[in-house]
């Protein structure tokens, strides 16, 4: 019986350990493709986030990257929003904290402005 118990409860810690998996998601707009990744699932407050950047299949170098993630109004609740830049980590990997206050969708805008060439705007939303 105990055998029994103890089986069941690894079972049960490794559904729950699934379901908390990291945050990935793929965005696009024309040539120009961000994979945007977390170690830790989305949540309510402050939230690091992997932006894995290219362009035309190329890494941008030294592209100023920021990104805002907002919440629009609605009856009974005003706008929400969280602006923050980019580190710069090099290969096209840039890192950005954001602060989401509370469950939902979020849009979330990801600008890029390379030394050279055209400022480009990614555009996605993200549930949780």
């Amino acid at each position: 019986m105990k055998k029994i118990l103890i089986a069941l409860l690894s079972v049960t810690l490794g559904f729950s350990l699934l379901q908390a998996a990291a945050f990935e998601k793929e965005a696009k707009f024309k040539t120009v493709k961000v994979h945007i990744s977390s170690t830790k699932p989305l949540s309510t407050g402050s939230n690091t986030l992997i932006l894995d950047i290219t362009k035309n299949g190329v890494v941008p170098k030294d592209a100023k990257v920021s990104v805002k993630a907002f919440m629009p109004a609605m009856p009974g609740m005003p706008a929400m929003d969280s602006k923050a830049k980019a580190k710069d980590l090099g290969n096209g990997k840039y890192k950005t904290t954001i602060n989401l206050a509370m469950g939902g969708t979020w849009q979330f805008h990801i600008f890029i402005t390379p030394v050279e060439g055209k400022k480009s705007r990614v555009k996605t939303s993200f549930d949780f």
